[in-house]
């Protein structure tokens, strides 16, 4: 009976989940015609920081438990997921992904740079002694001060847009109702997530799959299903802008907010437990995903084509491969 009753609850995660992500995308697009205002710009913070959600409660809650590699692997599995799987499944889905220009010219290089400083900092005691390594309470204010940058730029980009004389497509939805629907997507791409993990977790334990298992499965892949399943929903409807715009600026967010928040207000954490691989993977990506999509833009917009989203996938399915063989031996 219980396990009926979590199979019912799974269910009912999902469509919350799907039906979030439609009024996500549909706010989030209306919202930018109505502010006049990039779509890119509305990714890049209301969805960005909305659908990092799960990750920053995560984060609280695995130092507030003394798990602290949890903290810094939810940042790591999520910034890889998202540069990679996703970007990667939605030019499967919906190709070519259309990267704007300035994009690839500023905010791709502004991730790289941010991802080169967190390895940095967690690296900062020297890449042969890892069981020195700490990630402290000083590197993550100047996670929060890089974060800082990334909001100036972001008041950049609003004071642009409104001196520039660029049309702007008709809001599908007046302003008030297109902020409902962004606030009551959010509302249930995580409320559904949460629905999902907990049902997905409970119906494996249930069954008697292990710990380990569940926390590289199911905690690692529920905490990003807001940004799957509003990946494939702006992909499907050619919102290209707004979904990478989300990507990148969830990335950073995790990096600077996610990372840096909890370690300014509780301390120093550890850093031993994670190797090389694992801590160079958010670079990596972040330089894969520029890579791909600055190939032949030549200053002008670029795009990501369905055998480029493929290579996306392979990499990340071989970093997934190292970490599953990692964990049985």
């Amino acid at each position: 009976m219980d396990f009926i009753l979590q199979a019912i609850l799974l269910i009912v995660g999902f469509f919350i989940l799907i039906k979030g992500a439609d009024w996500l995308v549909d706010g989030a697009s209306s919202a930018a015609s109505n502010f006049k205002v990039p779509k890119q710009l509305i990714g890049l913070t209301i969805v960005a920081f909305g659908t990092s959600a799960p990750e920053l409660a995560v984060s609280f809650a695995s130092l507030i438990s003394g798990k602290t590699d949890v903290l810094i692997a939810t940042v790591i599995g999520s910034n890889v997921l998202n540069a990679l799987l996703l970007i990667g499944l939605a030019a499967l889905v919906s190709p070519p992904i259309k990267i704007k220009r300035t994009t690839i010219s500023k905010e791709l290089p502004l991730l790289l740079l941010i991802s080169a400083s967190m390895i940095t900092l967690l690296l900062d005691s020297g890449i042969t002694a890892f069981e020195e390594n700490t990630f402290s309470r000083s590197d993550a204010i100047i996670c929060l001060l890089l974060f800082a940058v990334f909001l100036y730029y972001i008041i950049n980009i609003i004071r642009k847009s409104r001196n520039s004389k660029k049309e702007f497509e008709k809001p599908k939805y007046k302003l008030g109702k297109s902020l409902l629907f962004v606030f009551l997507g959010l509302a249930g791409v995580i409320a559904g997530g949460e629905l999902v993990v907990y049902a997905a977790t409970t119906i494996a334990t249930g069954i008697g799959v292990s710990d380990r298992i569940i926390a590289l499965t199911i905690i690692n892949f529920g905490t990003a299903l807001p940004e799957i399943v509003t990946t494939i929903t702006a992909a499907k409807r050619k919102e290209s802008e707004l979904l990478v715009g989300s990507l990148v600026g969830s990335n950073i967010f995790n990096i600077c907010i996610v990372l840096g928040l909890p370690v300014a207000i509780f301390g120093t954490i550890p850093v031993a437990n994670f190797s090389l691989v694992d801590l160079m993977m958010p670079i990596v990506s972040s330089a894969v995903l520029w890579w791909v999509s600055r190939r032949g833009s030549h200053g002008r917009d670029g795009k990501i084509l369905r055998y480029e989203g493929l290579i996306m996938l392979l990499v990340f399915l071989a970093y997934y491969s190292y970490i599953i063989y990692g964990a049985f031996n």
